[in-house]
């Protein structure tokens, strides 16, 4: 299933979940503005993980920023959170006004073509703890985001816009996986926050 229109109050996940999308909440300048700086100012590195015995770096890279020097371990490596700069802290209260959650750490990806994206995965990690609320801010080029339920494989995807942000709580990341596919058709970069709470 596509979504192409958008309801901050209708949830596009069937069953099994809670996913909001807000489209765009930042406005066009200032979004373009703070992914400049971002590029420049933010600790990027290449990610790094382990699948299947085998280390991986990615194209895509990261940059792990929190309240307190937290780790988070996902495909089998660790990553130790920056100070928060400026930029993000500002991100972060306008997230926190819209989603009306608390957060204390966020997670960059940097995807500079659409040759680069996101497998088949789930934000359940046990630092995140269970029904954890992740809020997803997306800058840059628009892209496609999809899900597909753990059982049934049912899928849902829609387009990530400029300045728009999503939201996951309750059961998703029990039930559902996310990616991010690869396309042929985008050439300009996209920076993904997401926006968790450790525990």
């Amino acid at each position: 299933m596509d979504l192409f229109g958008f309801d901050a109050d209708l949830n596009i996940l069937p069953y099994d979940g809670d996913v909001y999308y807000y489209g765009g909440i930042l406005e066009y300048d200032f979004a373009k503005q703070i992914r400049l700086d971002l590029l420049q100012n933010i600790a990027w590195k290449n990610d790094e993980v382990v699948i299947h015995g085998k280390h991986i770096i990615t194209d895509r890279k990261i940059a792990w920023y929190g309240d307190n020097p937290y780790s988070y371990t996902y495909s089998n490596t660790t990553k130790q959170a920056h100070v928060w700069t400026a930029e993000l802290l500002q991100l972060k209260q306008i997230v926190e006004k819209h989603s009306n959650a608390v957060f204390n750490s966020c997670l960059l990806n940097l995807y500079h073509t659409g040759a680069e994206g996101l497998s088949w995965h789930s934000d359940n990690e046990k630092e995140l703890g269970k029904n954890s609320v992740i809020a997803s801010l997306s800058l840059g080029a628009k892209r496609k985001f999809s899900f597909k339920h753990k059982q049934s494989r049912e899928t849902v995807s829609l387009e990530l816009e400029e300045g728009s942000l999503l939201l996951m709580k309750g059961e998703t990341q029990q039930h559902w996986l996310h990616s991010l596919p690869k396309t042929t058709k985008v050439h300009e970069p996209r920076i993904n926050l997401t926006f968790r709470q450790m525990l």
